[in-house]
C-alpha cells in the first residue's frame, strides 16, 4: 500500500479483502500522518474556541442565573478561559480524531469486524453527546438550584468562576461517560460474555450499583442530582439489556 496517498480521504482499497501487510516504516508513516491531521484539527479548534471563548463562557454561565462570579486571584479568569477553550476544542475535534483512528485501524479488520465496530463507535459518540446535553439541561440546573436555595437565607452567592467551571466539566463529562453503559453492554453481548437475560436477572445488584455510581460520578453532594444520575444509569442499563435481547433473537 502506498502511504503517500494517505490523506484525509480513506484508502481506495477494496473492503472485501485485506491488502498486503504494510512494513513497519509504512505503519509509522501512517501513524505520523494521522497524528498530524488529528493535532492540526485540535489546534484549529483551540484557536476558534479562543476567539469565541466569551460566548462559550456565557453559555456555561446560563444555568447559574442570578449568580455573580468573582476573580479571586490575578489571572484566574484568563487561565479559566484557556481551560474552557481547550476542553471545548477537544469536544469539537474529537469526532474528526476518532475518524482518523478509524481510517488507521480499518484496513486491518475483517468485514464482520467492520460491520460490528463502526455502529458501536457511532453509537458511542451519539450517546456521549446526549449525555452532555442531559447533564447541561437537567443535572447542572438541579445541582445549582439545590446549592443556591440551601444557603439563600444565610449567605450571598458569589462564586469563583474557575471552581464553577471545574464543577460543570466534571458533571458533564461524568454524565457523558455514564451514557456509554449501553455500548459496553452491547459489546459484552456481541462477544457472548454476558447474555441479555443475565443482565436483566441481576437487577438487584444494578439498583445498588446505580446508587453508588450516582454518588461517585456527581461532584455535588445534593441528593437530587445523585438521584437523577442513578435514575438515568438504571434507564440506560435496562435499555442496553433490551438491545442485547433483541440482538440475540436475530
Amino acid at each position: 500500500m502506498n502511504t503517500k496517498d494517505s490523506t484525509l480521504i480513506p484508502y481506495s482499497f477494496s473492503f472485501e479483502q485485506n491488502e498486503a501487510e504494510m512494513s513497519l516504516t509504512e505503519h509509522l508513516e501512517e501513524v505520523r500522518q494521522r497524528a498530524f491531521w488529528s493535532l492540526s484539527s485540535l489546534l484549529l479548534a483551540v484557536g476558534g474556541c479562543l476567539i469565541s471563548v466569551k460566548n462559550i463562557v456565557k453559555l456555561l454561565q446560563e444555568p447559574a442565573l442570578g449568580i455573580k462570579f468573582l476573580q479571586f486571584a490575578p489571572g484566574e479568569y484568563f487561565f479559566a478561559s484557556l481551560k474552557v477553550a481547550t476542553y471545548s476544542a477537544l469536544l469539537i475535534s474529537s469526532p474528526f480524531i476518532i475518524y482518523q483512528i478509524i481510517l488507521f485501524v480499518l484496513p486491518g479488520m475483517t468485514k464482520n469486524e467492520r460491520k460490528t465496530i463502526l455502529p458501536v463507535i457511532v453509537g458511542s459518540i451519539l450517546l456521549f453527546g446526549f449525555g452532555l446535553l442531559f447533564g447541561y439541561l437537567v443535572l447542572v440546573p438541579a445541582a445549582l438550584n439545590f446549592f443556591i436555595n440551601y444557603g439563600a437565607e444565610v449567605v450571598e452567592p458569589f462564586w469563583s468562576f474557575d471552581q464553577y467551571f471545574e464543577f460543570i466539566i466534571v458533571l458533564l463529562f461524568s454524565t457523558g461517560i455514564a451514557f456509554q453503559l449501553p455500548v459496553i453492554q452491547v459489546m459484552l453481548g456481541l462477544l457472548k460474555v454476558v447474555s441479555g437475560q443475565t443482565m436483566i436477572s441481576a437487577w438487584r445488584y444494578v439498583i445498588l450499583g446505580s446508587t453508588v455510581i450516582g454518588a461517585v460520578l456527581t461532584p455535588s453532594v445534593d441528593p437530587l442530582t445523585q438521584l437523577l444520575m442513578s435514575g438515568i444509569v438504571l434507564f440506560l442499563y435496562f435499555s442496553g439489556a433490551g438491545i442485547v435481547l433483541l440482538l440475540e433473537k436475530k
